[in-house]
């Protein structure tokens, strides 16, 4: 496990949680009719660099009294449940399993064309992204789904070697040392993750922010099954204002608020920037 997390870090903006007392995670709560509340959890930076959960209280709904006061969890509500919803299918592109996992670096591919053992076999992909195929030579994997890179290896056997290929690819070992870079940079794509890789480091790695990018990064990072996500401003950790938090593997990098905007949108409104994260 990396080294913990922007710990004490001075560039966070505690405001936008509604922080209600001097006990860090706490948030102000409205009581309704019942009197009653429901748990839910906010999380810090252990110091192990794990995920910990800093419980709080929202009002639970106990009455049908349309105040402000009582919509305002409804609405906090909705607005998780869609960020939880956001963080499922951006991590998607990190779960093996999924259709959506994008190859990397140093994965393993397993390819099958059917009747023709010559060209059945597993392939790895090199640490910079490439596979060698067999009468087609060196084509890019990473970055890309297993469907993508089977469709391309159809279309390509079938025109100049092959009738009708039957092919199928799949990831039959993976290397969970990676990151993914998405959204406005200007080389999006899987990379090794190497030593203590920071988010500035990453960034240059996919060739720097777009020129139309704005300064907005949301980490997206999977621990114990649990999605938690931390919201970041490149132009304050540039500047010397704000840390620059280091990575871990199978984190996913999402730049720019005009990349998916309305899905970062969504998220951005539960996220505080840096310092923590927090679970979806």
């Amino acid at each position: 496990m990396a080294a913990a997390w922007l710990a004490g870090c001075s560039g966070s903006s505690l405001d936008e949680l509604d922080l209600g007392s001097p006990d860090l995670g706490t948030e102000t709560t409205h009581d309704v009719a019942d009197g009653s509340t429901d748990k839910k959890d906010v999380v810090g930076l252990g110091a192990n660099n794990s995920i910990s959960s800093i419980p709080t209280t929202t009002a639970s709904i106990g009455s049908p009294s349309k105040s402000a006061d009582q919509k305002a969890p409804l609405k906090k509500a909705a607005s998780n449940v869609a960020a939880q919803k956001v963080a499922e299918k951006v991590t998607a592109v990190t779960d093996p399993k999924s259709p959506a996992y994008k190859i990397g670096p140093m994965d393993v591919l397993e390819i099958s064309v059917f009747k023709v053992a010559e060209l059945s076999k597993p392939l790895q992909v090199s640490s910079i992204g490439t596979i060698n195929v067999p009468l087609i030579g060196e084509r890019e994997a990473a970055g890309r789904t297993a469907r993508e890179v089977e469709k391309d290896l159809t279309r390509e056997w079938g025109a100049k070697y092959l009738r009708n290929p039957q092919v199928s690819v799949f990831v039959k070992e993976y290397n969970s040392q990676r990151i993914t870079i998405e959204g406005s940079v200007k080389k999006p794509g899987v990379y090794p993750i190497q030593g203590q890789m920071t988010l500035i480091q990453a960034i240059a790695t996919a060739q720097g922010l777009d020129e139309i990018a704005d300064s907005t990064v949301v980490v997206f990072r999977t621990e114990d099954g649990k999605r938690a996500a931390a919201r970041f401003d490149v132009a304050q950790i540039r500047a010397g204002d704000a840390p620059d938090p280091k990575l871990e593997a199978g984190d996913v990098i999402v730049a720019g608020k005009s990349f998916a905007k309305d899905a970062l949108k969504t998220v951005s409104k539960v996220l505080p920037f840096a310092s923590f994260f927090m679970l979806l």
